[in-house]
């Protein structure tokens, strides 16, 4: 058993088998998900798990090169939250018809019990070196 970071055997699994370039999102529950692509489904009630703690455990295991957030995310505290856990990595800002269109070439997308609107990031993955 690992002694912190990420427990979950799916995610870590999907982290460790991620390329450079490939994307993860990282979701609400009302995120539309192509078919064909994987969802790790970890909601269990409204608003657990929240979508920040779960972007931020993933982005501890993940070498992130960019993200993409939808530019209509306005509640503070998202926003806020996006600058914490996001200010080391390129970030663009596009429409949410634009993002999720990119979640159609994911390899997966974790949905979290987020309720506030447009929680929704996502990551392409990096390189270590």
């Amino acid at each position: 058993m690992r002694p912190d970071g990420l427990w979950h055997p799916r995610l870590l699994q999907l982290l460790a088998a991620l390329g450079h370039g490939d994307l993860l999102v990282v979701a609400d529950p009302g995120l539309p998900v192509p078919a064909g692509v994987e969802v790790v489904d970890l909601v269990w009630r409204r608003g657990d798990p929240p979508f920040l703690p779960v972007l931020e455990a993933v982005l501890d295991e993940l070498v992130t090169e960019h993200a993409t957030i939808a530019e209509e995310a306005a509640d503070p505290a998202l926003l806020a939250g996006f600058q914490r856990l996001l200010s080391p990595v390129a970030v663009d800002r596009v429409p949410h018809t634009v993002l999720k269109s990119r979640t159609r070439t994911a390899r997966a997308v974790i949905r979290t019990g987020e309720a506030t609107p447009y929680a929704n990031a996502v990551l392409r993955a990096g390189v270590p070196f």
